[in-house]
Order: C-alpha cells, then structure tokens, then sequence
C-alpha cells in the first residue's frame, strides 16, 4: 500500500494514470495538502510517498463519494465490508492489531458526520486522519484511490500489522472564561452571524483584544476557540473573515453552541511531552505517521518557533501533511497534532 500527499496534485489524472502504467499492482491513497511533514521536518511544495510493505502490513481500503448526498448509514455498512474483507485477506487483523485512516475532502463540511459514521462500522478499531487541504485557497482539495479521482469524498483505510503502534493527539490550547455564544449561524456552511447577539467578528475581535479589521488567519491560530464535549475541550477553529462580519468555520457550528475563549499553551513544550510519553509507552519510535493542522503551522510561525516544531518533528522521525482538520476516533478537531506512532519492527518479532 502506498500513501501519497502532496500540496497541489494539480494533474491528479496524470498521477493516477502514472501509478497505473509504473505499478499496476500497488494499492494506495493520496490526497491534496496544505504543506507536507517530511524527513527533514515542516515543508512545502514536496510530494511525500509512505510505503507499507506487505510482510507486515495488510490493507483494505475504499472512496467514499458524494459525501454531500450520501447516507451515513451507507458509509458505516461499507466500512463493516471493508472489516470484513481485511479479516479474509489477513492472518492477523484480530484486537488491537489494527487501525483505520481517514482522508476527507477538508470543504465538504461533512467531516463530523462521515467520521462519526466511519467509526460506528470500526467498533473498537482505532481511528485516526486528516483533511484534506489546498494551500489555504479553500476552492478544491483531491483524493486519489486506486485510480479514482474525486473531490466530495473521503477514502477509508483499514490496516492490519505486526508492528506495534499507539494512536495519539495533541493540542496547546486551555479555555478561559470569556464565552462566546452563537445566536445566529449557517450551519449547513459553517458560518457564524453572531456572537452574544452582536456581529461575530466585533465579538471576536473584542473578546480577543484585536481590531477586527486587522483580523487575518493568523489571528485565529493563535486564538482559537473551543467547545467542551464530554468533559474535554475541542478546538473550533476559524477559517476566515467574510466581508459582512461573518466567521467561517473549519468545524460544525448552531445556533446556541457556547464557545471559549481559548489560552495558548507552549506549542513545542506540549508536543514535546506528548511525544515523549508516546516513546515511554512504546520503549522506542521507528516513525510516526502524523496528521497536523494548518493552523498550527500558522501559529508557530506567529510565535517564532516554526523552526522548533520543525526540528521536534524531524527528531522524532514524523511524516505527513497539514491538514483542514482533524479525526480522532469519533470526533473531527482542529488546531490539533493526531498521529500514530510506530514501534520498532524487531520489537514484535
């Protein structure tokens, strides 16, 4: 199985047709970026390929289309077929043995229902992916899956090894208590009206400390907000500005939902620590294969320490893409680093 993203598969076509002629044989999944986690640490413009060899892994994997029209009880049978599947072709895809990724088109404003619905088929197979992106344009993201070619999508992945791993997130951000309360939206396009009965962006830009006409992307990495669902906070990060006011929103958002103000952590020390307790839970890390939202590469360079995240990430041997988004077993976050590590071969042996 081959893993492939890069940040603008402008010929998706010709990728495919390529993949086709040079490796008839070769399973794989790709999709578009907003910036790629190489070997040599944050990049952009790079097209990243992950393999997994077939003497420790075994895949099954499906695109899901038309995510805007589709039932999500269909998307939950099609991952019970893909289980089953797996179960046929592998001689070791038993409990704890297996997990699942997703990657979604980052503008379907779909996300939370496909992933809940994804994970409802998995039962208690862990779950974890990324959104799909496009530099930050916000007009296209591109899934490929085994010669198809869509956006409006999402492909599932089920996959079964020998290798030990630990499925992660992490994020940098603690409420605070200045609510921000919606009482008007758009939920079907994730746009926020209001806040506390007034314009979402003087609201926002009030509660912040900013003026709002100076409001840009990199205002809202570095002051989200979050929402508390069962007991933890999750980040509902902001897209944009639009120009009456509005907000727009990279997760679901109603009327009615409370939202927190969100405090700002240290970025490095927080990865950090979350990837040292991965490393003390597996004894050592072979690689870790890591889903990161954009808007954290934005943040980390507002904060000056893109260069330290970076490094973090080249030192612990972490590869993948910046994400629109993204999912965690059951839930779709934002402003979050999701990944799964992967222990040392020998070790299993």
């Amino acid at each position: 199985m081959l893993l492939f993203f890069s940040q603008s598969l402008i010929d998706a076509q010709t990728l495919a047709a390529a993949l086709k002629r040079h490796a008839p044989g070769l399973a794989y999944a790709a999709c578009s970026t907003a910036g790629e986690i190489t070997p040599d640490g944050l990049e952009e413009g790079h097209m990243l390929a992950m393999l997994l060899p077939s003497a420790t892994f075994t895949v099954a994997s499906a695109m899901v289309r038309d995510l805007s029209s589709s039932a999500m009880d269909g998307i939950t049978g099609e991952v019970e077929v893909l289980r089953r599947t797996l179960r046929a072709t592998s001689k070791y895809a038993r409990a704890g043995n297996v997990f699942a990724l997703c990657f979604i088109d980052g503008l379907s404003y779909s996300e939370e229902a496909v992933t809940s619905a994804i994970h409802w088929g998995l039962d208690d197979i862990p779950l974890l992916g990324g959104s799909a992106g496009d530099d930050l344009k916000f007009e296209t993201t591109t899934l490929i899956s085994n010669g198809q070619v869509a956006s409006d999508c999402a492909i599932v992945v089920l996959i079964a090894t020998t290798i030990p791993f630990h499925v992660f997130k992490t994020d940098n951000f603690v409420p605070t208590d200045e609510k921000l309360v919606v009482t008007a939206s758009d939920p079907d396009h994730r746009i926020v009206r209001e806040f506390n009965a007034d314009v979402a962006a003087t609201e926002y830009a009030a509660s912040v400390g900013i003026v709002q006409q100076t409001l840009t992307p990199f205002s809202f990495a570095s002051h989200p907000v979050v929402v508390k669902v069962g007991g933890e906070y999750y980040c509902r990060s902001i897209q944009k500005m639009n120009s009456d006011g509005s907000l727009s929103f990279f997760c679901a958002i109603d009327d009615g939902v409370v939202l927190s103000v969100a405090q700002p952590l240290g970025m490095v020390e927080t990865t950090k620590a979350a990837l040292r307790d991965v490393e003390s839970k597996l004894g050592s890390i072979d690689m870790i294969l890591g889903f990161d939202c954009v808007l954290r590469r934005l943040d980390a360079r507002n904060r000056q320490v893109f260069r330290d995240i970076s490094e973090l990430y080249r030192t612990n041997k972490v590869i993948g893409f910046g994400t629109y988004g993204e999912q965690y077993r059951s839930m779709h976050l934002n402003q979050t680093f999701t990944g799964i590590a992967f222990g040392q071969p020998q070790a299993a042996e």
